[in-house]
């Protein structure tokens, strides 16, 4: 009797993962070999000398208290920090709501910033985009009046039935319920959140960019992804770039202390939009819709 081969959805899902494996190994390799030809040991955090740590957390003293400080541009109407920091700020209703087209406006500057730093937020984004394009059908739908925001949405979806079970899936992505596709967004948010975060506050000759954007991949995404991708996203932070690096492209033109600074305010605040969104979303009982 023969084995009967395994369905197509499956199939299609294992190329796909064996793929983003191969992709990301390439990637790591590739890195190591760059590292290796420009005189950078493997072993090493950063190919550039660091200097002593001028930083102490935005939330304890916070820069516009300093004498003299000066705004870097990143946070400036044009910077990619500020765009972050003021649509993601925007979407917190004073009367504890969420408004969902500024908490998409927010994902859309993250993801623009997010893309270049590296393989492993190029691929995240992607997934982040997809989402974020499919809430924003709604949003601006024929239903928007039921959209404006994520308590309004949750109420409107449960009373007409549009809610999934918790622990299934539709066969279709797009047509997932907003609040599912909200949730998986605000998984992405944690992950994001935390490792900007700990790249903002790492201290000096602590673990790199890389082991703290993992740890904090482990913590927000990996307990709801297959082991395979977990093992892809494993390889795929080996080869961030060294926090020196994601600082100058996080805050371009700024010193350690203002890009620092500035990086763990836009963290903060998307802390804030997390930690709203997480009590909204268990106040519905949506946080085990997928």
């Amino acid at each position: 009797m023969g084995v009967a081969p395994p369905p197509p959805a499956l199939r299609r899902w294992f190329r796909h993962a064996i793929a983003l494996a191969v992709f990301v190994l390439m990637l790591y390799l590739s890195d190591r070999i760059l590292r290796f030809l420009s005189g950078c040991r493997p072993e090493a955090q950063s190919c550039t000398p660091e200097g002593p740590l001028p930083f102490k957390a935005w939330h304890e003293s916070g820069p516009l208290a300093a004498p003299g400080w000066k705004e870097p541009p990143c946070l400036g109407p044009q910077g990619m920090l500020g765009r972050i920091r003021r649509s993601f700020g925007a979407s917190l209703k004073p009367e504890g709501d969420v408004e969902l087209s500024q908490y998409l406006a927010g994902w859309r500057e993250l993801v623009r910033f997010l893309t270049p730093l590296g393989s492993i937020f190029a691929f995240a984004t992607s997934e982040a985009f997809i989402k974020v394009t499919a809430l924003e059908a709604r949003v601006l739908g024929p239903d928007a009046a039921h959209y404006t925001s994520l308590a309004t949405m949750a109420a409107w979806e449960r009373r007409v039935g549009l809610l999934e079970q918790p622990g299934t899936a539709p066969r279709d992505s797009a047509q997932a319920s907003g609040s599912r596709t909200l949730l998986l967004l605000h998984r992405a948010l944690r992950w994001s959140q935390l490792c900007l975060h700990r790249v903002a506050t790492g201290t000096l000759g602590g673990p790199d960019a890389g082991v703290q954007c993992g740890d904090a991949y482990r913590t927000a995404l990996a307990p709801h992804h297959p082991w395979l991708i977990r093992q892809a996203a494993r390889l795929a932070f080996l080869a961030l770039p060294s926090r020196d690096r994601l600082l100058e492209l996080a805050c371009p033109a700024a010193g350690e202390a203002d890009a620092r600074a500035a990086l763990a305010g836009a963290a903060g605040t998307l802390e804030q939009v997390y930690n709203r969104t997480e009590d909204l979303l268990a106040g519905q009982g949506l946080l085990q819709l997928a």
